[in-house]
């Protein structure tokens, strides 16, 4: 007799057996505290994995998420990093949990929190308007350093990332972009598609719906390679013929945000491991790449050693233009 053996349950036996035991393992509920509003992207990251982990069995405890959202995500990381040394409580988050306490007086550090994976990385796009007659990111740049200041980016928020980036295209280049914070990156979109600024720097799901009605349009992306998913999302364009900035006259090669994940301060080692390694298992899973597909996100997997020294090298350089901006929180 055949038996029907479903690709979900191959896939299970094979994740679960790909990594031997480690010593923790969770015996009660695990809380991913999502450091964001229900419904958006952190929300919506923390959510797919917890989805995951349970198609898979990739853990035996039941996963709770909560969103504790407010003061730009300090909530979370605060009620995280007050719970020292808990085993069972997992902050989500992008590089704001590092971020946060150099821009802004909260009651608490990056010390406070262990880092435990990022899955993938939020690509920001130099978008215009649809009417533009921008070609290229040279063109964009020699008209805003024609304009003196004239020309402004739409943004979220303020002295975050959105900002940063725009000062970095003024370092980078010369030119002078003013910028103009809005509540969110849906915000900065609809200025950008009724022609109340000249551009802004969203990431490529922010912006998608206004490009397939062709009231924006990209000019370039913040990233060392081409994005690599070429189906047609626009038309007859895809997310892979969108140039690079460095190679079209903004020489910023990679400017992203990653999508991360913190224990708190004072736990083993060996109960990082152990999320590290059910992390690893849900970034291959199909679900996690049709994820990143829907999104528009790319897939950058890091933790250990190398997400260390990742948060290093980015909290070193966002703290230098923060320094010169006047904007560190100390």
């Amino acid at each position: 007799m055949r038996t029907s053996v479903s690709i979900a349950t191959i896939l299970a036996a094979v994740l679960g057996a790909a990594t031997p035991a480690l010593a923790f393992d969770p015996d009660r509920p695990v809380e991913f505290v999502v450091t964001a509003g229900a419904g958006g992207g952190t929300d919506i990251f923390a959510r797919t994995i917890q989805s995951i982990i349970g198609k898979y069995n990739l853990m035996k405890a039941p996963v709770i998420v909560t969103n504790k959202g407010s003061a730009a995500g300090a909530e979370g990381f605060v009620y995280t990093a007050t719970a020292k040394g808990d085993n069972f409580k997992l902050a989500f988050g992008t590089n704001n949990a590092y971020l946060l306490p150099i821009r802004a007086k909260v009651p608490y550090t990056s010390a406070d929190l262990t880092p435990v994976a990022a899955l993938a990385a939020d690509e920001f796009i130099l978008w215009v308007n649809g009417k533009a007659d921008y070609k290229t990111a040279a063109d964009f740049v020699a008209k805003a350093k024609e304009a003196g200041g004239e020309l402004k980016v739409a943004g979220s928020q303020s002295k975050d990332t959105d900002q940063i980036l725009t000062i970095m295209i003024n370092e980078a280049t010369g030119a002078n972009l003013g910028y103009v914070p809005y509540k969110s990156g849906g915000e900065a979109a609809v200025q950008l598609a009724g022609g109340h600024v000249a551009a802004n720097v969203n990431n490529p799901s922010e912006n998608l719906g206004q490009w397939q009605a062709g009231m924006v349009k990209p000019v370039c992306v913040f990233k060392s390679e081409r994005l690599r998913n070429d189906a047609k999302v626009a038309g007859d364009a895809s997310w892979a013929d969108i140039p690079t900035c460095k190679d079209s006259g903004i020489p910023i090669a990679d400017y992203n945000m990653p999508r991360t994940v913190w224990l708190p301060a004072g736990v083993d080692q060996d109960v990082v491991d152990f999320y590290a390694n059910i992390l690893k298992k849900v970034s291959e899973t199909p679900e996690w790449a049709k994820y990143l597909a829907d999104t528009s996100q790319s897939a950058d997997y890091m933790s250990g050693a190398q997400f260390a020294d990742f948060i290093k090298s980015d909290e070193a350089s966002v703290s230098e233009i923060l320094k010169r901006e006047g904007w560190l929180a100390n």
